[in-house]
């Protein structure tokens, strides 16, 4: 039976519970109760979190912080708040506690927790705070202890793997490497917009910036350590492990059940449910331990880690031996070597130490400078020499020289480099802003302590920069956040098509297509692209409504059947049900809506309509001719086919079957029947051709569509692997090595009509004008359409000076039109005689190249014979007409004799038989020559 006086004295409870139960802020509104008092936290960013919280309760002149690196005590400090590590002994204060206590089964630092737990009280109240695994450990080695169990304010459910990609908002990812978590932070700008990074490296300014991010709303996700397991109050809605082992220092191990369960308890915010599982490579977590997280039930501890704080300073191996010594209590077993003793060890063995350490006072601070942290995380002989070379300054010097200190600071006080030479720089500051909280170890402590965290706050100001630069993608998680917030979203698309959703610059609009950002991965531009398309929603009505009323001039389509409105591709041409019906494609996003798309297509397919309809003119009065019937209808029809030129080899029987009454009906709309090609001239026009082109290529399925050519041009090349087919819709016959304009060549084709294509004849001046060719060029021109060219020389004579021809001048260049002049042929008694040699005072004479042409035997009409009216024996291409010899009429007696093959001329005289068919492509020639005689 307890006594009144044991009731009276001071009361120890342990606060004990899962995590979400409020303990935290339960012992904060106890502390406050009374007028001084001290809590001890787990680490230096929960100390400064509470703080923060205590400083705006009570003011800063009331609060005391005291960590390893930071110091802020005011005269009159009523409140303390501190690592573990750190807290103020000997205070008196009346109220003590000591957060997450099961702490004190930790293998590093559980000495320093089991300490604080036998040895810390209030003069009137203290608590113990953590799991409910303590109770045991607790109600053995404290007897008056008393319990206050605390049930969890939210119920925590176990999910189960999730990919990164399906996260759900309100995230934290958990990871335990630092590798490992910026890999994952990359993925998650990449999906999701940026996360905050959470680690216990980070310093308190860095953290809290990063925290900030999360906190309102800039990003969705935090990827942190298990540092967010230590009481950080975070809205936390879902807990991932990328992870479920982890290297303690020593080597890799799983963690416990009741240590996933101190992390994942961090899902659930007061009364908002959470949940928790894994994701990534990790594991699946079994059955029974996702039941004992979600239920709480956890093995209780037996064992805590403990070491002597009785400690001899007599000598290094006095104090060597203290620190070894074994404890006899059950709850209790002596935790394996920490850093201190480590370092103390490593000392021990320098010779200089220990001649410096002779005595309780060197000793004792022998051992304060072996506490140093290892902040930077180097090996245990790099560390055991910076403290080697502290002990010894300050033993010689009795404080660590400021000049050599200040060295240290301004090495590492610079803020340029990536992410990991930060972290370093931060780790070395840290190491100095220790020493610099020491009163005896530094003249001036107030000015170094000052510099110190100066250089710390740059270095995480410039640190946090890094991380979200890295790891934040703004545009996106600004928009990402309005969305989440169902804001409306305000889009602006400026002159150049540059498009600003939020004042961010998220991408470009070409007419009714959105790109993003080239910047973006693919993975960012599908969210990026979700957000941004939904703040473009009226932009692309509007769009589209300017489109639907903007006039044909505005709209033109390419060579290559693409669309275009302005600069910009609104759609293509595809293949329709009729070679002059094509049908159009429109380019708009899905996401604009089907109302949009619809708008858009229909006003591209009026406008390619009305294309067709005005530059097919000259077809569509043909097709609604009623007047024409029988032969003149068919044709029409097939020349609509056509598109307006039809080679005349392809025709010929239909054309010979066309009577006069048949053909005059056709060229009343155009038609013109040429001895090479039937075509409408109309249709040869650039803008038309350019159509015929595309149509063609569309009804073809051809895969890249020729180009017409440039407009004015007689001739042009014939390029290999061109089909044919594509000069003459372009409007050109293919011959040789280029290619005349149909019109022009029927042009050529009236004057070579009265020349002796049996004997011979050369090109006249007039020939080369029309085909604006070399005579090498038109030689060519002249053996594509079936003539043979014989190739000569022979002296050129000045032609005489009444005739005006130029002394010397050449034939034209391909496509400029010729001199008006003729190579004139030398007499036989004007050349030189045989045999005999030329006066020594003779020039040379000047040579000219000349080329003979006579007909090879092709037919370039109708597929086989010679030209019409160019017949010196047999039927004038199936007329009846004159002959000149060889075989009489059919049905009017023998042939005369036999055939003359020598070369015949060609006789032309009046037809007797019947009128001349203006139709023949002599007909011109032959009513000359009726006139003159």
């Amino acid at each position: 039976m307890v006594s009144d006086s044991a009731r009276s004295g001071p009361r120890i409870t342990a606060v004990l519970g899962p995590t979400n139960t409020g303990k935290t802020h339960y012992a904060l509104e106890r502390m406050l109760g009374y007028r001084t008092g001290v809590i001890g936290l787990p680490l230096r960013l929960l100390a400064r979190e509470v703080y923060d919280k205590l400083v705006a309760l009570r003011g800063p002149n009331a609060v005391a912080l005291v960590t390893g690196e930071e110091r802020i005590v005011p005269d009159r400090a009523q409140y303390w708040v501190a690592t573990v590590e750190a807290m103020p002994m000997g205070l008196g204060a009346e109220f003590v506690a000591i957060d997450e206590i099961q702490l004190c089964a930790d293998p590093e630092r559980g000495h320093v927790f089991t300490d604080r737990l036998l040895s810390m009280r209030g003069t009137q109240e203290t608590l113990f705070l953590g799991s409910d695994t303590m109770r045991p450990a607790i109600a053995g080695l404290i007897p008056d202890v008393q319990f206050l169990t605390r049930e969890r304010f939210s119920e925590l459910i176990h999910s189960g793997s999730k990919k990164l990609s399906r996260m759900p908002g309100r995230s934290a990812i958990v990871g335990f490497s630092v590798d490992n978590l910026y890999a994952i932070a990359e993925l998650m700008r990449r999906q999701k917009g940026g996360v905050a990074v959470v680690m216990g490296a980070l310093s308190p300014r860095t953290r809290n910036a990063q925290v900030e991010l999360y906190q309102n709303g800039d990003v969705d996700y935090l990827v942190a350590t298990d540092a967010i397991g230590m009481g950080l109050n975070l809205d936390i809605d879902h807990v991932a492990f990328s992870a479920v082992s982890k290297f303690d220092g020593r080597r890799m191990r799983d963690l416990a059940p009741n240590e996933l369960a101190q992390i994942a308890g961090r899902a659930g915010r007061h009364m908002r449910h959470g949940s928790f599982g894994v994701t990534g490579e990790a594991p699946l977590l079994p059955e029974p331990v996702a039941e004992a997280i979600c239920e709480h039930r956890f093995a209780p501890l037996r064992k805590l880690h403990w070491r002597n704080r009785d400690l001899a300073f007599g000598t290094v191996d006095a104090l060597i031996r203290s620190l070894e010594l074994p404890t006899t209590n059950p709850w209790l077993t002596r935790g394996r070597d920490a850093d201190d003793l480590i370092a103390l060890k490593m000392l021990s063995k320098d010779a200089e130490v220990t001649a410096r350490a002779t005595d309780g006072r060197s000793v004792g601070l022998l051992w304060d400078i072996c506490q140093l942290p290892d902040f930077r995380g180097i090996s245990h002989g790099e560390h055991a020499g910076l403290v080697t070379q502290l002990f010894n300054d300050i033993h010689e010097h009795g404080r660590v020289r400021a000049d050599w200190f200040a060295r240290q600071v301004k090495r590492i006080d610079r803020v340029d480099g990536d992410i990991d030479t930060l972290s370093k720089r931060l780790a070395f500051i840290r190491t100095w802003t220790y020493v610099a909280q020491r009163r005896n170890w530094l003249d001036d402590v107030a000015h170094w302590r000052g510099e110190a965290r100066a250089v710390e706050d740059r270095l995480s100001d410039a640190l946090h920069e890094r991380l979200t630069q890295r790891f934040v993608d703004r545009r996106t998680s600004v928009l990402l956040r309005r969305l989440k917030q169902k804001e409306s979203l305000v889009a602006d698309v400026n002159e150049n098509g540059e498009v600003t959703v939020e004042g961010q610059l998220v991408g470009k609009l070409e007419a009714f297509r959105f790109s993003q950002d080239a910047t973006q991965s693919p993975e960012e531009a599908k969210t990026l692209r979700a957000a941004s398309l939904k703040a473009l929603a009226p932009e692309f009505h509007l769009r589209a409504d300017r489109f639907y009323n903007a006039p044909d001039t505005e709209l033109d389509y390419t060579e290559q059947g693409g669309l275009m409105w302005g600069e910009h591709a609104v759609g293509k041409l595809v293949k329709g049900d009729a070679l002059t019906k094509p049908r159009v494609q429109a380019f708009v996003d899905e996401e604009a809506g089907e109302d949009v798309a619809e708008k858009v297509t229909r006003r591209l397919q009026h406008f390619i309509d009305r294309k067709v309809q005005a530059l097919f003119e000259p077809l569509s009065t043909i097709e609604k001719d009623e007047a024409l019937t029988g032969m003149a209808r068919g044709f029409g029809f097939r020349l609509i086919e056509a598109l307006g030129i039809i080679p005349r080899d392809q025709v010929a029987a239909e054309v010979k079957d066309l009577d006069q009454d048949a053909r005059g009906a056709l060229r009343k709309h155009g038609v013109r029947f040429g001895q090479f090609t039937i075509f409408m001239p109309l249709m040869l026009k650039p803008a038309p051709t350019r159509l015929r082109l595309v149509l063609d290529s569309l009804w073809k399925d051809l895969s890249e569509f020729p180009e017409s050519p440039p407009p004015g041009l007689v001739t042009i090349p014939v390029i290999e692997g061109v089909d044919k087919d594509a000069y003459m819709l372009s409007g050109y016959r293919a011959a040789g090595t280029r290619a005349i304009r149909i019109d022009m060549l029927e042009r050529l084709a009236d004057q070579l009509r009265v020349e002796d294509s049996r004997g011979g004849f050369e090109a006249k001046a007039d020939m080369l004008s029309i085909t604006g060719m070399t005579l090498e060029q038109f030689a060519d021109l002249m053996q594509g359409l079936g003539y043979k060219a014989e190739k000569g020389e022979r002296a050129k004579v000045k032609a005489a000076p009444e005739a005006g021809a130029a002394e010397g001048s050449e034939a034209p260049v391909a496509e400029t039109p010729a001199a008006d002049e003729a190579a004139t042929d030398v007499a036989p008694e004007e050349a030189a005689p045989t045999g005999e040699e030329a006066p020594a005072d003779a020039q040379t004479p000047e040579m000219e190249t000349f080329f003979t042409f006579t007909w090879g035997g092709f037919n370039r009409n109708r597929g086989g014979g010679k030209p019409r009216g160019e017949r010196t024996g047999g039927k004038p291409g199936g007329r009846k007409g004159d002959r000149a010899g060889g075989k009489p009429k059919r049905g009017k007696g023998p042939q005369k004799g036999p055939r003359d093959n020598k070369p015949k001329t060609f006789q032309s005289g009046p037809r007797k038989e019947k009128a001349i068919d203006p139709d023949n492509p002599f007909a011109a020639a032959l009513m000359g020559l009726k006139e003159k005689g």
